[in-house]
C-alpha cells in the first residue's frame, strides 16, 4: 500500500512539475550561512537545478539566479519612511542569502518597497515614488557589488524629467552597481481592485532586453503575462531569461498562477521566473471595486508561490504559499536553443501571416475574417 501511494505521487510530481532531461529537477545544497540566515529570519529556502543535454561545440552556459517574495513589514498606517526601512530591513538577510549562496541574477517582487496600495485610489501612495536612482537603487548597488550580481528591482518610479510622473517601472542593476537600463510596465491592470491606472499608465520602454555577464534577460511585469504577444516579443528581442515580478492575490489569480508561466516559457524557449508577494496588506479607509460588493480595506491574500519553469515545461516547486521566501535556481540556458531547434517553433511561427492580421486589425476598418454559412438565417422547410 505505501509502495502504491508513494508511486501515485510521484506520478502526480511528474505531472505538476514535469522532467528535466528526463529526469526529476535535482535539488541543491546550499552554504550553511544561507540556511542559518534562513533559520533565523524565518524565510523560506528552497533551490533546484535545470540541466541540458551535453552540447559537443558549447560548454554549459549555468547560471544562478534567485528570486525574493516578502511580506510588508509595518502596518499601512505607519509612517511611510519607517515603512520603507522596515522592508529594507526585512528582505536585506533574504539578499544577504542570495549573495552567500552564489547568486548571479537577484530579482524582487513587483513594489517591494512599499504596501500594494494601488486599489485604494488615494494619491498619498504615490509618495512612495522615487526616482530611478533613488533610495530603493542605492540600497541594492551595495549588495549588487559585494556579491558581484545583478539585481531586478521593481520600484514605484517617479520619472524627474517628464513632468514628475509616475511609472510601474524594473531597475536593472549591473553586478558592478551600475544602472543597466530601465523597464516600464507594458499592459496597465484593470480589473476587479486592480485599477492602478489612477496611479501610472502603460510604460514607453517597449521590449528590451538587457545583456548582462550572465545572460540575456528581460523583465515582464505582472500583469503582462496574461498577454501572449508581450511574452512573444520579449523572446524575438532574444531573452533567455524572462523575469515576472508580479504582486497578485487569491481569487483573481491562483488558478492561473501555475499554468502561465509554464505555458510561455514552452512557446517562447526561454525561462521563466515568476515572483509574487505574500500577504494580507490592510488599508485604514474602505474601498470599493465598482462591482457591486461591498467596501472593504483589503485587496485579498497576496499567496506568493514563486516559481520557475524551463523550455521544456519542467518547473520547480512553489515556494511557500504563506511566507516570505528565497528561491534558488540553477539554469543551464543551452536548453533554450536545444528546445528551440526541437519543437521548430520559431521556424513554424508564420509571423508574416499575423503580422498581416495585426496590421489589418489595428485599422478602424477592420472587418474579421467570418464565412457565415448561407443558411444560418433561413428557417427549416
Amino acid at each position: 500500500m505505501v509502495r502504491h501511494v508513494r508511486t501515485v505521487l510521484q506520478e502526480v510530481n511528474r505531472l505538476l512539475t514535469g522532467l528535466n532531461c528526463g529526469k526529476v529537477l535535482e535539488t541543491i545544497a546550499l552554504p550553511e550561512s544561507a540556511t542559518a540566515l534562513s533559520m533565523e529570519h524565518g524565510f523560506d529556502l528552497q533551490a533546484f537545478c535545470f540541466h541540458a543535454d551535453k552540447e559537443v561545440l558549447r560548454e554549459p552556459r549555468v547560471v544562478r539566479v534567485g528570486l525574493i517574495q516578502n511580506s510588508i513589514a509595518l502596518p499601512t498606517t505607519a509612517h511611510f519612511i519607517d515603512q520603507k526601512k522596515a522592508i529594507f530591513e526585512k528582505v536585506k538577510p533574504i539578499v544577504d542569502a542570495a549573495g552567500s549562496s552564489g547568486v548571479n541574477i537577484l530579482c524582487l517582487q513587483e513594489f517591494w518597497m512599499m504596501p500594494f496600495g494601488f486599489s485604494t485610489r488615494e494619491k498619498k501612495w504615490c509618495e512612495f515614488a522615487e526616482p530611478v536612482d533613488g533610495e530603493s537603487t542605492e540600497f541594492l548597488r551595495s549588495f549588487a557589488l559585494k556579491y558581484n550580481m545583478v539585481i531586478i528591482s521593481p520600484i514605484l518610479e517617479r520619472d524627474m524629467n517628464h513632468g514628475e510622473i509616475i511609472w510601474n517601472t524594473a531597475v536593472v542593476i549591473g553586478n558592478h552597481g551600475n544602472i543597466i537600463g530601465i523597464h516600464r510596465k507594458n499592459h496597465v491592470t484593470r480589473v476587479g481592485d486592480f485599477t492602478e491606472s489612477t496611479y501610472y499608465m502603460e510604460g514607453n520602454t517597449g521590449h528590451p532586453v538587457f545583456e548582462t555577464e550572465f545572460g540575456k534577460i528581460a523583465i515582464n511585469i505582472c500583469y503582462g503575462r496574461h498577454h501572449p504577444l508581450n511574452c512573444l516579443t520579449f523572446g524575438l528581442n532574444g531573452a533567455e531569461i524572462v523575469f515576472n515580478p508580479c504582486a497578485t492575490v487569491g481569487g483573481l489569480t491562483e488558478a492561473m498562477w501555475p499554468i502561465e508561466a509554464r505555458y510561455a516559457a514552452i512557446t517562447n524557449s526561454y525561462f521563466v521566473a515568476a515572483i509574487n508577494r505574500v500577504g494580507t496588506e490592510i488599508f485604514p479607509n474602505p474601498f470599493t471595486s465598482g462591482d457591486g460588493k461591498p467596501a472593504h480595506t483589503d485587496l485579498g491574500y497576496f499567496y506568493g508561490s514563486s516559481y520557475v519553469s524551463a523550455p521544456d515545461a519542467s518547473c520547480t516547486p512553489s515556494l511557500s504559499r504563506n511566507s516570505d521566501g528565497l528561491l534558488i535556481t540553477d539554469m543551464d540556458l543551452n536548453l533554450c536553443r536545444q528546445f528551440k531547434d526541437k519543437w521548430c517553433f520559431r521556424m513554424t511561427a508564420r509571423y508574416e501571416l499575423y503580422a498581416e492580421t495585426l496590421a489589418k486589425y489595428v485599422k478602424p476598418d477592420f472587418e474579421p475574417q467570418v464565412i457565415r454559412d448561407p443558411l444560418l438565417h433561413k428557417r427549416s422547410s
